[in-house]
């Protein structure tokens, strides 16, 4: 048996800690609301700084010594930065919904509890709740580690005013989810379109008789697997939970390493972290060599390119529009003279934003 005088004075050293860490929280939520009040008075409207939060979250990897995971460290540090933000000014996020998205999920990861989310049943949507001023955010995805760019969200930054302000990279674990209590129940399964191809071989394999429908989101497919016998949805855990469903199958997505990456848009730029990334968007004449051109400056710089997508101009037939993601900060020696050098050559450049990288 453990010896009880040893057990007291370890537990009256956790209270001790604890009575701490509660004074020290309540100490750094005073000096966030003494940070609004200097703001204030100063006229500056940018109480969100997200390469403020992504220093301090890198910092926390950087500086962790254990026994604590990283991760987990990460998600306590992201709820005291959010409730200490909501004290200075409640942020407001609209993102594609409903609840028990991944888009949802991703959300909460980036602002935490204490931000109020706004669930919006298309990306068009979302981009357009952040430009009226309604909310401060949105959240969207934008590619998929095994079925590629979601093209909507591309097309709407080619007439969008917004900037891309962070971005959200999550694993995804997809589910099967029904109100039916057995797989040999199921008829027909519901799902967002980049969720069914990501787990095509697990339906091929398990339900091939199966109707296979498209649903604007998980959230949603889950929403009506809930009131429908015999349909089941792909969806996530959480949407399980959100909406009274059995999950009759884990983790049936194709590959293992699944990942969504999201952006967060804003009216907001951000500054250099040193871990940086930018987004542009690029168009030049319909002839031989004009994509060459394009990119020949960022390799004679150096800067890795880590995405291009290429979408219909929707100008003229057969005219394209170049979406590239470079590594680094706009505000970078480097890449300013890249860009400089882009946006003499190309008929139209467009940045689309500088922002802090996801941690992978």
């Amino acid at each position: 048996m453990a010896d009880s005088a040893d057990l007291d004075r370890l537990r009256e050293r956790i209270d001790r800690i604890d009575a701490e860490l509660l004074r020290l929280l309540n100490e750094r939520a005073s000096r966030a609301e003494e940070v609004a009040a200097v703001k204030r008075s100063a006229g500056d409207p940018r109480f969100y700084r997200p390469e403020r939060e992504a220093v301090i979250l890198r910092q926390v990897r950087e500086r962790n010594p254990g026994p604590l995971p990283d991760e987990a460290l990460v998600r306590l540090f992201r709820e005291i930065m959010s409730e200490c933000l909501a004290l200075e000014e409640p942020l407001q996020v609209a993102y594609l919904g409903p609840e028990g998205t991944f888009t949802h999920l991703a959300t909460r990861k980036h602002f935490g509890q204490a931000a109020t989310l706004l669930p919006l049943g298309a990306i068009d949507t979302v981009f357009g709740e952040v430009e009226s001023g309604r909310t401060h955010f949105g959240v969207v995805p934008i590619e998929n580690s095994t079925e590629g760019v979601v093209t909507h969200t591309v097309d709407c930054f080619m007439e969008s005013p917004l900037l891309i302000c962070g971005e959200v990279v999550l694993p995804v674990q997809h589910h099967l989810l029904s109100c039916s209590e057995r797989l040999e129940d199921i008829k027909a399964v519901m799902a967002h379109p980049q969720a069914l191809a990501q787990c095509r071989e697990w339906l091929d394999r398990e339900l091939p008789a199966a109707e296979r429908r498209h649903a604007p989101s998980n959230g949603r497919a889950a929403q009506d697997a809930a009131e429908r016998p015999g349909v089941a949805a792909i969806a996530s855990e959480v949407a399980a939970e959100r909406y009274g469903l059995k999950i009759l199958a884990r983790n049936i997505q194709d590959r293992s390493d699944n990942t969504t990456r999201f952006l967060v848009v804003g009216r907001l730029e951000t500054a250099s972290t040193g871990h940086d990334r930018t987004s542009i968007m690029l168009s030049t004449a319909n002839k031989p060599g004009s994509l060459f051109g394009l990119l020949k400056p960022i390799a004679d710089a150096g800067i890795s390119l880590t995405r291009i997508e290429s979408r219909p101009s929707r100008c003229v037939n057969w005219d394209y529009v170049f979406f590239l993601d470079l590594v680094g900060h706009q505000a970078d020696p480097a890449v300013a003279a890249c860009l400089g050098e882009l946006r003499r050559s190309a008929d139209m450049l467009k940045i689309l934003g500088s922002y802090p990288q996801a941690a992978t």
